[in-house]
């Protein structure tokens, strides 16, 4: 129960301000741009400190950082809900996700140190999933109500109860991990990395805007690529090394790493591109709009919970093809969204996520199984900052493609990149062994 709070907090944070765009944007003022620095400011540093918050975990205790991170991800909520400006909630809302870093990397070390024994593990890791993406799903409903019935606000204040409890349960409950002194946080490289993500984030936001021939916006990728040379030279000869390299030698994990990555950047960047089209385009109240994604609890829950019987049967490359077949079908189903009634944009992205809700417990606990326990922070702490890499990527993007397309056209778009990916993961998942 502690560390599925702690991992539904994150979750829920991700979804639920995909509702509350509109009123945001009303409330400030803001464009499409802005909006979408409201989405990304908070994964980008959930994915960019998650590296070290699992480095920091396996130093100091993995039961220490999630404390610590249910403590700054409350307070930062607080700060969310009282901003007076879009500026002070982009802000806010990164601080959260250094919070949420903490308590995205260290539940999943903390459950994997709890319960050692393979299928023991593989069943805490499914019921974790399942508490995240019933968060996820359900966060777009809680939005819709709250908005409809207070302000927009209050979905930020309701994560304080949440975070209290998460802290007293892992307080109470949590077993803490062995210390590795070896490890420790490396700041080269954690710079390194923030200036990565950010300006390649930045660049893909502001392309939409200005036009991605703009000396800012290539001077983004520019500074992008720079400092992903550096973070890569940094971690090959840091003592300290933030992401061993080494982990990559093993196709399971590499594989894995890969396939969460991709599927966030389709899931996230058609969930940020349905909110903002059937609210500005088909004109739905926040509220109807969270309920008409309530099918995607049924579709993401369902196959989470299908996820581990299918792969104990068929085997996790079959279970990931068959996950791929669902995304891109769904996808694929997007692009007829904008032409016909609402239900079939819904529907579409409920596939999706059926699709995504059988992959992620197949490749967590296929990358978790390829890692020592003294290493599970880091590994964990991997996926999760591929993944929320995804996540960022894909709101840029895809709301890249709503500011040059139009609405209607960009999200056909946002469909299109999706089947592709959809097809990458399917040819990323035959290279599994068939066990």
């Amino acid at each position: 129960m502690a560390v599925t709070l702690g991992f539904a907090m994150v979750q829920l944070d991700v979804s639920v301000v995909n509702v509350a765009v509109k009123a945001i944007g009303a409330s400030f003022g803001s464009g499409v741009s802005g909006l979408q620095w409201v989405v990304d400011a908070y994964t980008l540093t959930f994915a960019a400190f998650i590296l070290s918050a699992g480095a920091l975990g396996d130093r100091i205790g993995a039961r220490r950082t999630l404390l610590g991170g249910f403590v700054l991800f409350t307070l930062a909520s607080v700060l969310c809900g009282a901003a007076p400006s879009v500026l002070v909630l982009v802000v806010a809302r990164a601080v959260q996700g250094v919070g949420a870093a903490a308590l995205g990397a260290c539940s999943l070390a903390l459950l994997n140190h709890t319960f050692a024994g393979g299928v023991e593990r593989a069943r805490a890791i499914r019921w974790w999933a399942v508490g995240g993406s019933i968060a996820m799903a359900t966060g777009p409903v809680a939005g819709g109500v709250l908005i409809a019935a207070v302000d927009w606000r209050l979905i930020f204040f309701i994560n304080v109860p949440v975070g209290v409890v998460g802290y007293w349960l892992t307080a109470r409950y949590g077993r803490e991990t062995p210390r590795a002194l070896d490890r420790g946080v490396d700041l080269p490289g954690q710079l390194a990395g923030v200036v990565a993500l950010t300006a390649l984030a930045g660049a893909v936001i502001e392309g939409g805007a200005r036009g991605f021939g703009a000396p800012l916006v290539v001077a983004g990728y520019f500074v992008a690529a720079l400092a992903g040379v550096v973070f890569v030279l940094l971690e090959r000869r840091s003592a300290r090394v933030m992401l061993p390299l080494s982990l990559f030698r093993s196709r399971v994990f590499s594989v894995t790493a890969g396939v969460g990555l991709l599927i966030n950047v389709a899931f996230y960047g058609l969930y940020f591109s349905v909110s903002l089209y059937l609210q500005r385009a088909e004109h739905l109240s926040p509220l109807v709009t969270g309920l008409s994604f309530l099918p995607i609890l049924v579709g993401v829950g369902a196959s989470n919970l299908l996820a581990g019987r299918i792969a104990a049967s068929f085997g996790a490359r079959r279970a990931l093809i068959t996950g791929a077949v669902l995304m891109g079908a769904g996808s694929g189903l997007q692009l007829a969204a904008v032409s016909e009634p609402v239900w079939v944009a819904v529907l579409a992205l409920t596939v999706t996520g059926a699709g995504i809700g059988l992959i992620v417990p197949v490749i967590t606990a296929e990358l978790m199984g390829t890692v020592d326990p003294s290493r599970s922070g880091i590994a964990s702490g991997t996926l999760t900052a591929l993944r929320q890499t995804g996540s960022v990527l894909g709101v840029a993007l895809f709301g890249s493609l709503l500011g040059g397309f139009g609405l209607t056209g960009g999200l056909r778009a946002g469909a299109m990149v999706a089947c592709g990916l959809a097809v990458f993961v399917a040819c990323l998942s035959l290279v599994l062994r068939r066990s």
